[in-house]
């Protein structure tokens, strides 16, 4: 019974049109008072509870640095510093689009940001130079998914949040992964530019290396901002709210001096950052209410006893896990499905023995599959406006499948081989 009220209550009401957030916190209240002797306050104190936590808050500045650097303008130089030494490959500049996406995300922890940031600056510039627009869009919209896993990450900070798992380790966790996805995507497009020459025109006016690596050197302003945020962090100097502090002082700085921030565009950028943590806040508040009625009724020890009971394999349970993230990654944004699922998720597969530092990766490499997923890909969606309608959402999400096939290879290679994802935070921490 209770597990139809579950189902069925969050699937009517979120298809009655009712905001993600409120449909689950509604669940949530429902079993806490038809099957928990009308407990209800208890979600009221879990949800005060997890919203008093100083991690937390650490999200909106985040979320403000990303904004920052995509009001100041940044992601210009950047672009302009790296594109002389990717240029010399087979793709060309299609490899930058991957490089600049991996340092914006090294900073900024949002892949939309990382999305728009970069893809502002690289498809006016790449569309003149005659290269095939659908696909510089799909390398845009799959570099973009980098913001998600290379820390700062809002995703694994939310999912720390939720879980009661070290951020540092979480974060440390997703370097190896981060830099392995990018090597995949710039390999498929080395391999697709040398089957198909089209897609990347060859520059004509190369710039000789030695002048190329000198160029790099521009990149500065995004060194110095991930030596303050990820610097201070891995250094035991600051808490992940108290280093995201720092790197929104330093973009400031950054913006003001050597980008085009002005009064107006902080402005804007505060406002987008309240109308982004708002949307997240909500749906995080709903997911802890649920949470809460979850644990009170034992429903993942259940849900174990009951896979025991099948004889299924921890790995099998992980495939069916990876299909509905799948399935729900066509209908949700990608934070919105992992708190909606993480209350279950979780204490499942950490019950059958599964690394929850590792888990977190794992599960932040599924909602970037959904961000190049439609209906609902955000990423593709966010690149498809900057276009202004010259690159279809269809055309974009067909070029994007490589970079879609690229991340669930990524899942597979870590499920085999966990030891990319856990090596670093062992190392560290111990």
């Amino acid at each position: 019974m209770i597990w139809a009220v579950l189902g069925g209550g969050v699937s009517v009401l979120v298809l009655s049109g009712a905001v993600l957030g409120a449909a689950l916190g509604l669940a949530g209240f429902a079993i806490l008072h038809f099957f928990a002797g009308g407990a209800t306050r208890l979600g009221v104190q879990a949800v005060w509870n997890i919203l008093n936590e100083f991690t937390l808050t650490a999200v909106p500045m985040f979320i403000l640095l990303g904004e920052v650097l995509v009001a100041s303008g940044l992601s210009q130089g950047v672009y302009r510093a790296l594109a002389p030494l990717f240029a010399r490959l087979p793709g060309g500049l299609l490899h930058t689009n991957i490089a600049v996406c991996a340092i914006f995300g090294a900073v900024s922890g949002s892949s939309m940001s990382v999305a728009a940031a970069v893809g502002s600056v690289a498809y006016p510039e790449l569309k003149r130079r005659g290269y095939d627009r659908a696909t510089v869009v799909g390398t845009l919209a799959g570099g973009g998914t980098l913001g998600l896993l290379i820390p700062p990450s809002l995703s694994l900070l939310i999912y720390g949040a939720l879980t009661d798992t070290s951020i540092g380790r979480l974060f440390m966790a997703g370097v190896l992964p981060g830099l392995m996805m990018a090597a995949m995507f710039m390999l498929w497009i080395l391999v697709a530019a040398l089957r198909n020459p089209a897609l990347a025109p060859e520059d004509a006016n190369r710039v000789p290396l030695g002048a190329a690596l000198l160029g790099v050197l521009r990149i500065w302003p995004l060194v110095v901002l991930i030596v303050a945020v990820l610097g201070s962090l891995f250094a035991g100097l600051a808490t992940p709210t108290e280093a995201a502090g720092v790197g929104v002082a330093a973009a400031l700085v950054l913006g003001v001096t050597m980008g085009e921030l002005t009064l107006a565009r902080f402005g804007a950028a505060l406002l987008s950052t309240a109308r982004t943590f708002g949307i997240i806040a909500m749906v995080f508040m709903g997911a802890v209410v649920l949470a809460q009625s979850i644990s009170i009724m034992g429903l993942p020890q259940q849900l174990l006893q009951g896979i025991s009971a099948l004889g299924l394999s921890r790995y099998l349970l992980l495939g069916v896990i990876i299909a509905i993230y799948l399935v729900l990654g066509c209908f949700f944004d990608g934070l919105s499905m992992m708190i909606m699922t993480l209350p279950i998720v979780f204490p499942l597969l950490t019950g059958v023995g599964f690394d929850p530092v590792w888990l977190g990766v794992v599960v932040t490499l599924m909602i970037e599959v959904g961000m190049l997923t439609p209906p609902v890909g955000m990423n593709l969606f966010v690149l498809v406006g900057i276009t202004g309608g010259e690159v279809t959402l269809g055309e974009a999400a067909r070029a994007a499948v490589p970079f879609w096939l690229a991340l669930i290879l990524g899942v597979v290679l870590l499920a085999a081989f966990p030891g990319i994802a856990t090596l670093l935070p062992r190392a560290v921490f111990g």
